[in-house]
């Protein structure tokens, strides 16, 4: 039986977007650069971590799913096959924090949200 260890979204700028979000999502973080880690960029020639390719995001140790930031050579052109959908107890705070953390709103609906993430990628808010 499988189980979902990771969500992966192709990207054009790792870093950011999984920046965007470990703040969005309560819990979880960019994953920490150890000295293996740097190491590994630099033998590809990679100096700085926000070069990186391929940026995890996690919460605590054995929670999944994990979100996995691939770096891609083409944008978003045609809507998501799949997306997220996040819960909040206080929805239009929440679309005011997702706002200011760079996401914008699509549309609005009487029971969620949609909305895009600073590089397209469309997500629901529920009340």
């Amino acid at each position: 039986m499988s189980v979902i260890r990771d969500l992966v979204f192709d990207c054009r700028h790792p870093a950011s977007l999984a920046r965007f979000w470990a703040a969005a999502l309560d819990g979880y973080n960019v994953a920490a650069y150890d000295e293996a880690e740097l190491a590994r960029l630099r033998a590809v020639g990679i100096d700085d971590p926000e070069d990186d390719p391929t940026v995890l995001v996690e919460a605590g140790p054995g929670i999944r799913p994990r979100l996995f930031f691939q770096l891609v050579p083409e944008t978003k052109v045609v809507k998501n096959r799949v997306h997220l959908d996040l819960a909040s107890d206080d929805p239009a705070a929440e679309v005011e924090r997702l706002v200011a953390l760079g996401a914008r709103v699509l549309t609005e609906h009487p029971e969620h949200v949609v909305l895009a993430d600073p590089e397209g990628n469309e997500f629901c808010l529920l009340g």
